[in-house]
């Protein structure tokens, strides 16, 4: 058997090995072993799983994942989003939707401090959906905008998909930070818009808040918002600031980050050696499936390419002849495809790099392409069948709500995803604008 057949049935092997469910990381690391070993012979096979590893484990670009992940956790068991939330709840009580919007709010406030999308999805739908039912708010719109606003932290940074495709694909975090946070805005525009709408056609959908539940004094609505909304924004503000304008490098911002969520979870009074130990626990496992990941990833695409693999997708694709458009929405089907059964970690790590090596060719910046990509799998999340944030969803959902009703919900918000990605598409500044002004190029 040829070296480059070899390749293909490596990469076969995988994708059944996926779906099987096989654990990811270790069906990598043994289907590279293996067919380095079959094309190469054991020394070269020990030599790349050794380099490789190295290769991963010293790249310093990833340190802020763990410490990013780490902050996120922290800022879950801190009490901050349930106090964010219902400070914005009872200052937009009087409005048509108002639930729905203060989740969206909420949401999105959150996606900027953790990048953690089941966290997201889970706390939000324990806090709001409750809220939401005992307001005879609509069962679907009530879903759909938990689901669609806790998946924003895909998209908005200091997102973790950015970070592992920076590395991946050898871009900048900080300009793939900067250029990710206007699509980030415009698709939260796009949610608030659609509820505001939807509620304004139909009031029954999302009634205004009863009166008693928000018959507040307004200084004490003042004095919610400024203790709920400032000490996240100023946590925000410091991380992504710091590194957008250029003060400090990732490394450094989400270790300040880190920082400034223990002593907001301390100022609250809810730091204490549980929740510490907890936060330690699963950002150490979350940290570690994802690096376990990309040196499994590395080893494989190592030998992938040494066996002729990438160079023969390479020319099967240009043997197309598809214009740069044509080759963009080819890449964006198969994504949104592998979205359905896959994780994002997986398709960031294992396929995207497939078409990485095209874009010259096609004269398509990295950086915009991985705007794209980020946007179109914050897509992929809400499309069944299986659809990630519907899970969530419902594993914490009271026993009336049906799987089906937060499919239908989520339907509209997929739609005005697949929106933004036309977006981004159609301008790229909305990505590319602010990297160059701060960056040049």
């Amino acid at each position: 058997m040829s070296r480059e057949a070899l390749g293909m049935l490596m990469l076969g092997l995988l994708v059944v090995a996926i779906f099987v469910g096989f654990p990811t990381a270790f069906t990598l690391l043994a289907l590279g072993f293996v067919f380095a070993w079959i094309g190469f012979g054991w020394g070269l096979a020990s030599d790349l799983m050794v380099s490789r590893t190295f290769f991963v484990m010293s790249n310093d670009v990833l340190i802020p994942v763990a410490l990013f992940i780490f902050m996120g956790y922290v800022v879950e068991r801190s009490g901050i989003l349930d106090r964010l939330f219902g400070a914005i709840q009872v200052a937009m009580g009087p409005v048509r939707g108002s639930l729905a919007l203060a989740t969206l709010a909420t949401c999105t406030i959150f996606a900027a401090a953790t990048g953690i999308i089941g966290a997201s999805v889970t706390l939000m739908g324990l806090l709001a959906m409750p809220a939401m039912m005992r307001a005879n708010y609509d069962v679907k719109l009530s879903a759909g905008v938990i689901t669609a606003g806790g998946c924003l932290g895909i998209l908005i940074p200091p997102s973790v998909l950015l970070i592992l495709y920076g590395a991946t694909a050898g871009v900048s975090t900080v300009q793939l930070y900067a250029g990710a946070i206007f699509p980030g805005l415009v698709l939260s525009t796009l949610f608030f818009l659609y509820v505001v709408v939807r509620t304004l056609l139909d009031p029954t959908l999302g009634p205004p808040l009863p009166k008693e539940e928000r018959d507040f004094p307004v200084g004490q609505i003042i004095r919610m918002l400024l203790t709920s909304v400032l000490p996240i924004s100023a946590l925000i503000f410091f991380v992504l600031g710091s590194i957008v304008m250029g003060w400090a490098a990732p490394t450094e911002a989400s270790a300040m980050g880190a920082a400034g969520a223990l002593i907001l979870s301390a100022v609250y009074r809810r730091l204490n050696r549980h929740t510490l130990t907890a936060s330690i626990f699963d950002a150490i496992r979350t940290s570690s499936m994802v690096l376990f990941l990309l040196v499994g990833s590395s080893l494989f695409a190592a030998v992938f390419a040494l066996l002729g693999g990438s160079k023969l997708i390479e020319t099967f694709v240009l043997g197309l002849n598809l214009s740069p458009t044509g080759f963009i929405w080819l890449t964006m089907l198969i994504i949104f495809l592998l979205g359905w059964p896959l994780e994002w970690t997986e398709i960031i790590i294992i396929f995207v790099p497939l078409f990485l090596p095209l874009l010259p060719h096609f004269k398509i910046d990295p950086l915009w392409f991985g705007i794209l990509v980020a946007v179109n799998l914050q897509t992929a999340f809400l499309s069944p069948p299986v659809a990630m944030a519907a899970f969530y969803l419902k594993g914490v959902s009271p026993p009336s709500v049906l799987l089906s009703d937060i499919y239908w919900g989520m339907m509209p918000f997929m739609i005005l995803q697949g929106f933004g990605v036309l977006l981004v598409f159609l301008f790229p500044q909305l990505a590319m604008w602010l990297p160059r002004l701060l960056f040049g190029g």
